[in-house]
């Protein structure tokens, strides 16, 4: 029998994408998880550092605030120096603020609230990176088809975060105190950076990938160049550049809306647990499972919204059509949180909030706009700006949320200010962004920021 010639054999379709999609999702899953940390925690540390609900307000926002700061240079250094580097330096550095946290339960009583406000800062600063370089990575790595499922994919980490670490958190916390909580979000960052290294690569650098499957994304809309040669670009962040893309009708509706849909995140990440423990009367141990179901069914929303989205787009419908539908109706159905003020069983609090939060994952569809969006020469700028006013709510959420709670003694009014903001960003992606389409932008050259 004589052998194949072997001209014409066919190269083995690789899919090395979902490997770097998987990556994504975990190291997301870590970074909420190190919020998820504190929320849980938080509970046993307002009693054991005699925290008022202002001052755990602060607390809970502390890294929302550099967090947010951290945007547009992250955007500027993932484009400058590419995702890989930047993302993964993030990962090792946030781990090691989570170990000192556990660590500053030891310093003296007067300067505790300090030292971890200030860790809160730095990690809140080093994991600027992650959403704008998952973008970044997904434009790179994706075709359009499929970038819809891919962004819901890692966009669903800040649910399943929720699932995975907050029974984990409670407890640790019943069993071991607030502090071992922190430490095991240390080893699983330093385990996670080990492995980003070792699996993550530029599309077209990667050692596994077949030429079939670069061809697949490159001739799909995905951006395999966008990494490449990156020690001889240009600081794509300058004030021109900024002023470009908020002079977009488009870009600034779909900021807005991100805002308004992050809300609605930073209210489950930070306040649940205690709205759970003080206002439905659930013990530490019993709030961290409680919050694993409305969190699976916003990892299940977020799944679905995403599948929901690109299979419109193969339908035929309009990009615009296809993911500005999912958006309205996970929305509206994040509204019936309201819902909560008006049953006084913990049976029907948790359906609703159930609802509220499989809602909120199905219209959490920002990243993938920003995907489709971005002028090629900007994604992880527009990342980071996108994500800049989408986290501004990591510091108006809890502080808004604290002052209601800490004035009116419920969280009746702070229901009302969540949901309400799901009706803005309906209103914010109908009436101001108009048709999706990517942005072709050449940027002035100006001094960098």
């Amino acid at each position: 029998m004589s052998r194949p010639d072997p001209s014409i054999l066919v190269e083995k379709q690789t899919h090395i994408r979902y490997l770097i999609v998987t990556m994504l999702f975990i190291a997301s899953c870590f970074s909420y998880g190190d919020r998820v940390a504190l929320a849980v925690a938080g509970v046993a540390m307002q009693k054991a550092l005699a925290l008022n609900p202002l001052k755990m307000g602060w607390l809970l926002s502390g890294a929302g605030w550099a967090y947010t700061a951290g945007q547009l240079p992250s955007g500027g250094l993932l484009d400058r120096f590419g995702s890989k580097r930047v993302y993964g330096i993030s990962i090792i550095v946030w781990s090691i603020c989570a170990f000192l946290i556990g660590l500053a339960g030891y310093a003296p009583a007067a300067m505790v609230f300090s030292i971890i406000f200030g860790l809160r800062l730095v990690s809140g600063l080093v994991q600027s990176p992650v959403f704008p370089g998952n973008g970044r990575i997904v434009a790179a790595w994706f075709p359009t088809a499929e970038r819809g499922r891919a962004c819901a994919i890692f966009n669903s980490s800040q649910y399943f975060a929720l699932v995975a670490f907050a029974p984990l958190f409670g407890w640790l916390t019943t069993h071991y105190g607030w502090r071992s909580c922190f430490y095991c979000m240390a080893l699983f960052g330093w385990l996670l950076a080990f492995a980003w290294w070792k699996l993550v690569f530029n599309a077209k650098d990667h050692p596994l990938i077949s030429r079939s499957e670069i061809d697949c994304i490159e001739s799909g809309g995905g951006l395999v160049n966008l990494d490449s040669a990156t020690g001889a670009r240009r600081n794509p962040l300058t004030w021109a550049t900024l002023k470009l893309l908020l002079s977009q009708r488009m870009l600034v509706g779909i900021y807005i809306g991100q805002f308004c849909i992050n809300t609605l995140t930073t209210f489950f990440l930070t306040w649940f647990p205690s709205y759970l423990v003080k206002q439905r009367h659930m013990t530490i141990l019993q709030a961290g499972f409680a919050a694993a179901l409305p969190a699976l069914c916003g990892f299940t929303g977020g799944i679905l919204g995403g599948i929901s989205s690109d299979w419109l787009l193969r339908k035929g419908y309009s990009l615009t059509f296809a993911r500005k539908a999912p958006i309205i109706a996970g929305m509206l159905l994040a509204v019936t949180m309201i819902g909560c003020n008006y049953t006084h069983t913990q049976t029907g609090v948790m359906a609703l909030m159930s609802l509220a939060f499989f809602g909120k994952g199905f219209g959490a569809l920002g990243w993938s706009v920003i995907a489709d969006t971005s002028p090629k020469e900007l994604v992880g700028v527009n990342g980071g700006l996108f994500n800049t006013f989408g986290n501004l709510s990591t510091i108006t959420t809890p502080m808004v949320i604290g002052f209601l709670v800490d004035k009116k003694g419920s969280f009746n009014e702070a229901l009302i200010y969540v949901g309400v903001t799901a009706l803005l960003a309906i209103f914010s992606y109908v009436v101001i962004v108009g048709e999706i389409k990517r942005l072709k932008l050449v940027p002035v050259q100006e001094a960098a920021l």
